[in-house]
Parts: structure tokens; C-alpha cells; sequence
């Protein structure tokens, strides 16, 4: 299941899986302590004026579009099918 967003795009959307919005938080908050460039973007976003809880947010959804555009790669290189898949 994927995390979805609210129509509109003005938050998670409370509809949706909360186990995927919880690991997108935790890569969040990992990828804050660890990582330069997200880091930067928080740093960046912070000058914009931004609350803390509203970078998190829109670093969930750059996790979030990275981990969907990686999927088709990622399943083409381990062979991994999906049951109703087409031939």
C-alpha cells in the first residue's frame, strides 16, 4: 500500500496506509541525521520560513516519489512479478 495525498496536496492524506507514512517518516528522520544533501534541502526550506513539521512533510514526498520511481527498475532487475500481472 502506498501513503496517499490529500487532494489538493495539502497533507498526508489521514486515509492513508500509516505503516508507509511511519517508514517514510523514519527514512525522513534518518536521511536528517545522516545525509548532506537533506540536510541542505531542510536548511534551504528552514530560510524559506518553513515549520519544522512542514519539511518533514515535504521530505516524505520527495522519499516518497524516489521509492515509486525506483520500483520499476528495481523489480526489472530481481524479477520480481506481481500475480496479476499481464504476460
Amino acid at each position: 500500500m502506498a501513503a496517499r495525498v490529500s487532494p489538493g496536496g495539502a497533507g498526508v492524506n489521514r486515509g492513508g496506509d500509516r505503516g508507509a507514512n511511519n517508514a517514510l517518516y523514519v527514512v525522513v528522520l534518518r536521511r536528517l541525521r545522516h545525509d548532506p544533501r537533506t540536510r541542505a534541502c531542510a536548511e534551504r526550506r528552514t530560510h524559506e520560513g518553513l515549520s519544522k513539521p512542514k519539511i518533514i512533510r515535504c521530505l516524505k514526498r520527495y522519499v516518497a516519489c524516489e521509492i515509486f520511481n525506483a520500483l520499476p527498475r528495481l523489480v526489472a532487475e530481481n524479477g520480481f512479478t506481481h500475480p496479476l500481472a499481464r504476460p
